[in-house]
């Protein structure tokens, strides 16, 4: 399988940002289709971030809706407004603001086209922005994508480049079911060139580098550390497989299974606690289906520190991915 994309091949690429791309996505899917409508804390000034910069003034505030300080209630309008037709973008600000908004996606939406026999469909994208936020502390730094992946009847998406954010948002708001749609909080500044016209399928890996050594598997920001490790491996002459899964489910097991089972290899890296994480989904199927080596790497299981040095305890830096690689290659 081929996953790479050549932007020579591009018909109209330009640089934008992580929050730029996304914003774009959204733009271009509300001028679509008038059933898209985002509501949220602050999207009405374009959120913190950026993301939904200058959709209100452009759709209005009853398309572009700013709401109470209440993610329970965001998220319970949001289920509402997708059961009576619409697909509603909801903004969580945050993955640990969205804690407060749990039930009515686990609960509610997750389960409603299973329990009502397909009679209902909650075709929402609940934003969560995600992972360590710089000197952010323990409420406002975690990874909790395994939680999401975990639960039956959402679609998990952790995108780690602008053009990724661009297509794989529009693929989710296209989407019949609710996608939980993480993008990493320090990646909204990062730039990139981004196609328009490229589509992307939900559940389908990127393969960012190539090679035959080892096949090194992670997402969303830690995709910029391993990339880092490839090129201090490629300078010891060890060549990477480096798969970007994208999208955490469904998750692509042709293409990670194809390639550990190619090299016979696999590290599997992530930002969040490695205790019960998703990278340990991801080797026991290797194991079972493969056989071959495997090794994870994560976060320990501790609160995110606010100082810079106990931060840097729950970060998974490209010394450790470089150690780890050597340790299995040999």
């Amino acid at each position: 399988m081929d996953m790479t994309h050549d932007s020579t091949l591009a018909t109209a690429v330009r640089p934008l940002s992580y929050a730029e791309a996304a914003a774009l996505a959204v733009q271009r899917e509300m001028e679509a289709d008038p059933r898209v409508v985002v509501l949220g804390e602050d999207v009405g000034r374009g959120g913190i971030f950026g993301q939904y910069k200058g959709l209100q003034q452009r759709f209005g505030a009853e398309r572009v809706i700013d709401t109470p300080i209440s993610e329970a209630a965001i998220m319970g309008a949001g289920v509402g407004m997708a059961l009576a037709g619409l697909r509603p973008v909801v903004e969580m600000r945050v993955v640990d603001f969205a804690l407060c908004g749990m039930d009515e996606l686990v609960n509610q939406a997750a389960k409603n086209r299973f329990m009502f026999g397909g009679q209902g469909r909650v075709p929402l994208v609940a934003r969560m922005p995600g992972g360590i936020w710089d000197a952010s502390a323990a409420q406002h730094s975690q990874s909790l994508e395994a939680w999401f992946a975990h639960l039956p009847g959402v679609v998990v998406v952790c995108p780690s480049t602008p053009q990724d954010n661009h297509s794989l948002l529009r693929a989710a708001l296209q989407c019949g079911d609710p996608v939980v749609y993480i993008e990493h909080k320090t990646l909204w500044n990062t730039r990139g060139p981004v196609d328009e016209s490229l589509a992307l399928p939900l559940g389908k890996a990127a393969r960012r580098r190539r090679g035959d050594a080892l096949t090194l598997v992670s997402w969303g920001r830690q995709m910029q550390i391993c990339e880092a490790a490839c090129d201090t491996l490629a300078a010891d002459g060890i060549a990477v497989d480096l798969i970007d899964l994208r999208t955490l489910w469904p998750w692509d097991r042709e293409a990670v299974l194809g390639s550990c089972g190619r090299t016979g290899r696999l590290l599997v890296v992530h930002e969040a606690v490695q205790a019960a994480g998703f990278g340990a989904e991801i080797a026991a199927t290797a194991a079972e289906a493969t056989g071959c080596r495997i090794a994870r790497l994560g976060a320990p299981r501790i609160p995110v520190g606010y100082a810079p040095v106990l931060e840097a305890q729950s970060r998974v830096g490209a010394d450790r991915i470089v150690s780890a690689a050597r340790a299995l290659h040999g």
